[in-house]
């Protein structure tokens, strides 16, 4: 397994260089890489299947492209990622950057987060972050993030990805890609996260039950009287109960 540096940061850096660096992550990424030419871009790793493996957030500095992945899934990422370079003029090097955000203006340097405006900006050139509440920012705009809303389990449309700049539909083929463009056009979304009002707390992973005591999602994140769930649809209709909480769709 590639080797990752060790530093106290719930994200890792990868360095990806060479001449082919954009082809190799466009055969297998959910996002159009060469967005880059505009920004940052968010886009996730699939299993062939369509599921959810890893998310990450991509810049491209000096011919060189950042990849910023949750800290617990970078090893493994890292470690397929090396499986699927093949011979490809492609080099993958773990960084030593680290992460800083922040709110407001982007400042020189830093990158606007692609995912929504509220969750402002990111850098990688050693400057230090601001102390904000994210997890509050998440949760009011309905943003999930691996290890909670993001699991083996999870499907992109069902996890707000086209919502959240994170997939594109016309690139051509990507690992996963059929089983997501099937979902896109040719079936209705019966499950998926919403943002809900919430009435005291329960851990996460609490299940969802409605009136009838039929299991109608799972509670995540929390914060400031609202929370991120994953909701069954049909029955998600009226208040629910995760233990002694109270959650309205």
């Amino acid at each position: 397994m590639m080797s990752i540096p060790e530093h106290d940061t719930p994200r890792h850096i990868l360095e990806i260089s060479g001449t082919q660096r954009r082809k190799f992550l466009q055969g297998l990424v959910s996002n159009d890489v060469n967005r880059l030419d505009e920004g940052m871009v968010y886009a996730a790793l699939l299993t062939p299947q369509g599921k959810y493996l890893c998310d990450f957030l991509l810049v491209e500095e000096d011919g060189v492209i950042l990849l910023d992945a949750p800290a617990p899934l970078a090893p493994a990422l890292f470690q397929r990622l090396g499986m699927y370079k093949l011979r490809s003029d492609v080099t993958l090097t773990p960084s030593q950057r680290a992460l800083a955000r922040g709110l407001g203006d982007v400042p020189a340097g830093a990158y606007a987060d692609p995912r929504d405006p509220a969750l402002g900006w990111r850098a990688y050139d050693g400057r230090d972050s601001e102390d904000h509440d994210w997890t509050a920012l998440r949760v009011a705009q309905c943003i999930p993030e691996a290890g909670i809303e993001l699991t083996p389990d999870s499907y992109l449309l069902e996890s707000r990805f086209e919502a959240l700049n994170g997939v594109d539909f016309r690139k051509g083929c990507y690992v996963g890609q059929e089983v997501t463009a099937r979902m896109k056009h040719k079936t209705e979304l019966r499950k998926g996260l919403r943002r809900v009002a919430l009435t005291g707390h329960a851990p996460i992973g609490t299940p969802l039950l409605n009136d009838s005591g039929k299991e109608a999602g799972t509670l995540y994140s929390q914060a400031d009287g609202h929370a991120i769930a994953y909701l069954r649809f049909d029955r998600a209709t009226g208040p629910l109960r995760a233990g002694d909480a109270v959650i309205t769709p």
